[in-house]
């Protein structure tokens, strides 16, 4: 389909005076057009589409609709419904009132063609833009970023589920891609045992039934993994996704020992970061938070926090529910600075925040990372009454170390740890610490050694002034800045329900949470113009209750 490009679009006479007449004040729908006519330009999508063919939607209706559907929690055919019948929607898309709009499955068509061509964010920052131009939104001053998990649109499975699943899976693809060749190859018992969808109440309740069936199935799957990878198979076979999912699976959860095909223990399978977790959505993966457990992704938001500014959604990752949060943060500062809305300081909770991003983020961007840093956890620290690494001098030209006793540290090792950091281990020799008056303060090992574990001089020096920050005034009114991204997470989960993924596939998920941000963005933007001011955290009847009175 063509694009036919036009310069601006008009809302007609005639339904806009209809719309005046039932919305005299206007609405917030309404309220869109009048303010961003700016945005309705085609040629911003024009190079999504090819220059000759039968004419398309207008892009710039199908992006603001789309908008509206996350906006307001519609689907597809609802949208399209609103589009035909709604007068503040014909108002906001330049639509006669007896315009009959256009089938829902175009929506559908529009999203994958953003995708297509890597072009998902280009509404979203279009609106940015559109809030620098005019002074809403600009580089410097605070943002702030949190993160909350998102469940995929695939129900949770166990891991027997998993392997059941998804060799249902793979034979029901086959059967409508080479009917003729599974026939070949399998039984009416093959039928009967995975025809139904595999489920926990259908699956034995007894360990060593359980555990029959999963190689029942192992062995199965195995079968059929033969049988299409074998010299006579039809190539086309091994391309197809479902086969391609099923061999993965099948390496994650079972394992061949003497010859023989066995299901593999739980402490035995891949980091879950691996895993699938199911055969219809691989990118989902099972992750834990406290008491919350999910099979999906975590989407992390960040905004601007300024308070002569509205708050805007100025960066949205969406990444594997396994993902740490610190992981992320350099992705962030490098989007922020690609959109040049790189803040002077930006406050985020403990799990933004490691040793090697404070030294990283000052060095590469010149941002000030404000959160709580990781403490001590070495006993000493903990009990407040021992010697802890801070209490220890470091000569890092000399690469030596001076205990709080005035003795030398003996070795001085880089190394990596478990968590492949940077570190660097230091030794104190046993004819020191043995004969010191101090040592049950220092260490518990036997023979008495005192070893430290640090990260390296800027690192090292980076934490300790951090934690030593967390103790001033000043850190606790800037930190408490930080506790508003909650309420930009809580309506864009009330109101756009972003911890629901609507589609398959990291991508379209990752579409949905770019939509719901520019949702949300107009909205704030339309509020802020109108003068509304911004929400303030309430307290709770506990807290008033000692709340001075004037």
């Amino acid at each position: 389909m063509s694009l036919q490009a036009q310069e601006s679009y008009r809302v007609p006479e005639t339904t806009a005076q209809v719309a005046r007449t039932i919305f005299p004040h206007g609405n917030l729908v309404m309220r869109m057009y009048d303010e961003f006519e700016a945005l309705y330009r085609d040629p911003v999508f024009a190079d999504l589409y090819p220059a000759v063919g039968q004419p398309a939607a207008a892009p710039f209706r199908l992006a603001f609709v789309t908008l509206l559907q996350f906006m307001e929690g519609l689907t597809d055919r609802q949208a399209a419904e609103a589009v035909r019948t709604r007068i503040d929607w014909k108002y906001l898309l330049c639509l006669e009132l007896d315009d009959r709009g256009f089938d829902h499955t175009v929506l559908s068509e529009f999203r994958t063609r953003l995708l297509t061509h890597e072009a998902e964010s280009r509404l979203f920052d279009a609106i940015l833009a559109w809030a620098q131009d005019r002074k809403l939104l600009q580089a410097g001053g605070r943002q702030r970023t949190d993160s909350t998990h998102v469940l995929g649109t695939v129900r949770m499975l166990t891991r027997i589920e998993v392997v059941a699943e998804t060799l249902r899976h793979t034979l029901l693809t086959l059967a409508t891609e080479a009917p003729d060749w599974l026939r070949t190859q399998i039984s009416a018992a093959w039928v009967e045992r995975y025809e139904a969808r595999a489920s926990e109440y259908r699956l034995p309740k007894s360990k060593t039934k359980r555990l029959a069936w999963a190689n029942q199935v192992g062995t199965d799957g195995m079968a059929l993994l033969s049988a299409v990878y074998a010299d006579g198979a039809t190539s086309a076979l091994r391309c197809l996704p479902a086969v391609e999912i099923l061999r993965q699976v099948w390496i994650q959860n079972y394992t061949m020992s003497g010859g023989q095909l066995i299901y593999r223990d739980n402490d035995n399978l891949p980091p879950a970061g691996r895993y699938i977790s199911s055969p219809y959505d691989t990118a989902v993966r099972y992750a834990t938070k406290r008491t919350t457990v999910w099979t999906g992704f975590k989407v992390h938001v960040t905004e601007s926090c300024d308070d002569e500014r509205p708050n805007l959604i100025t960066n949205v990752e969406t990444t594997s529910a396994t993902v740490a949060d610190d992981a992320v943060t350099t992705s962030i500062h490098a989007a922020l600075a690609e959109s040049d809305l790189l803040p002077a300081q930006h406050i985020a909770d403990t799990g933004y925040v490691n040793s090697e991003l404070l030294v990283s983020t000052q060095r590469d961007y010149g941002i000030d990372l404000v959160g709580p840093t990781r403490n001590d956890n070495g006993w000493q620290a903990k009990l407040g009454a021992g010697y802890a690494a801070a209490d220890f001098d470091f000569d890092w030209e000399r690469k030596q170390a001076t205990c709080p006793m005035c003795k030398t540290s003996i070795s001085w090792s880089p190394a990596v740890d478990r968590f492949k950091n940077q570190v660097i281990k230091i030794k104190f020799g046993t004819t020191d610490c043995q004969p010191c008056p101090s040592r049950n303060l220092c260490t518990r090992a036997s023979p008495p050694r005192r070893t430290i574990t640090v990260r390296p001089q800027a690192q090292h020096e980076a934490l300790l002034e951090g934690r030593q920050r967390m103790k001033t005034e000043q850190f606790a009114t800037t930190y408490k800045v930080r506790a508003g991204i909650e309420g930009t997470i809580a309506q864009a989960t009330r109101s756009c329900d972003v911890r629901h993924a609507r589609y398959v596939g990291d991508k379209r998920t990752h579409l949905q949470h770019l939509m719901t941000a520019a949702a949300l963005n107009i909205v704030r933007i339309l509020r802020w113009l109108a003068g509304e001011p911004k929400a303030a955290s309430r307290p709770n009847a506990l807290a008033l209750l000692y709340q001075p009175t004037a």
